[in-house]
């Protein structure tokens, strides 16, 4: 059973398309994953699907309401983890999710269990009695998780949940997480740009520049790749490309200093560029294609390559618009 339906969905901001014709589908009780780079529309499609934007046109409904016309009811339905803390730093992590339970009318008689349920499953109840602005990013993090749960949603949607943390606070978050929908038959839907996170999601859909360009379990979409990576280092990489692409009729892609190569069979067709390209190749190494290869393969750049500018342009975009209108 589907739980969002998006269809055709479309958000303009002026002359500026940020979502442009996206269709997709999230089923219950599972993990889904928004991926692309900053930018790309997904924080535009969350802020419609929490009814926090209207889209310019199309459809979209969460547990069954539409996001426009039944927007309360969408918002009672859902919870949401920004990108940016929304914690009062001021007060303890008991009092945040208390304040939550208030506004969402949580009964009395249940606040205190849930608000308990929520510490502990997080593995924040040790300290809920300390001020939230003596925590670490990571614990942030976990405790917006649990403000999360508190009113029982049935999609929680989590933006960049990790981003700005230390690998060893990803890896503990993304426990809690994957835990989310048995434990608390909540649905997820979660943006990212770190495609190594997106392993763990049931389903993806790959967005860039506002379309979707990609949709499917991890598996399906490597296949995208068909076969194995070669990343390939030489003397020089833009001559080494040109060579690979007359000769063997083979394209490569300049990543990080090296050559990326998709092929059905990489332990035949390494020793094919090694006697095309001769002593410029430096070095040679072969594995399993990845999500960001997929990304890779399907734009022609790397998802990292737009976080710094991506999200920045279309802020500025944004804010030339208002300043128009």
């Amino acid at each position: 059973m589907s739980i969002i339906r998006v269809e055709n969905l479309v958000k303009k901001f002026g002359d500026i398309i940020a979502v442009n014709d996206v269709s997709f589908e999230v089923e219950e009780g599972t993990i889904f994953g928004f991926l692309g780079p900053n930018g790309a529309g997904k924080t535009t499609t969350i802020n419609i699907l929490c009814a926090l934007l209207s889209p310019t046109s199309g459809k979209a409904s969460v547990n069954g309401y539409d996001c426009v016309r039944e927007s309360a009811s969408v918002r009672k339905s859902i919870g949401i983890v920004f990108q940016d803390t929304t914690l009062d730093k001021d007060l303890t992590a008991e009092e945040n999710l208390l304040f939550h339970a208030y506004l969402y009318n949580v009964e009395k008689s249940e606040r205190q269990k849930r608000i308990d349920d929520a510490l502990k499953f997080v593995d924040l109840f040790g300290r809920k009695d300390d001020l939230v602005k003596k925590f670490s990013g990571g614990m942030k993090r976990r405790l917006e998780v649990a403000r999360g749960l508190i009113h029982r949603p049935k999609v929680l949607f989590l933006d960049e949940p990790t981003l700005g943390l230390d690998p060893q606070s990803r890896t503990n978050l993304w426990e809690f997480i994957t835990e989310l929908p048995k434990r608390h038959n909540v649905t997820i839907f979660m943006t990212t740009h770190y495609m190594e996170e997106a392993e763990v999601c049931d389903n993806i859909a790959i967005i860039d520049n506002g379309k979707i360009i990609a949709r499917g379990s991890p598996e399906e979409l490597k296949k995208i790749i068909g076969g194995d990576v070669i990343y390939l280092k030489t003397r020089d990489n833009v001559k080494a490309k040109d060579e690979i692409k007359k000769i063997l009729d083979i394209d490569a892609f300049v990543k990080d200093g090296e050559l990326f190569i998709s092929t059905i069979r990489g332990d035949a067709c390494i020793p094919e560029l090694i006697r095309t390209l001769g002593d410029s190749v430096l070095s040679v190494r072969l594995q399993r294609p990845t999500l960001n290869d997929v990304f890779l393969k399907l734009t022609g750049k790397e998802i990292r390559e737009e976080e710094a500018k991506g999200i920045d342009t279309i802020k500025e975009e944004v804010r030339a618009y208002r300043r128009r209108h």
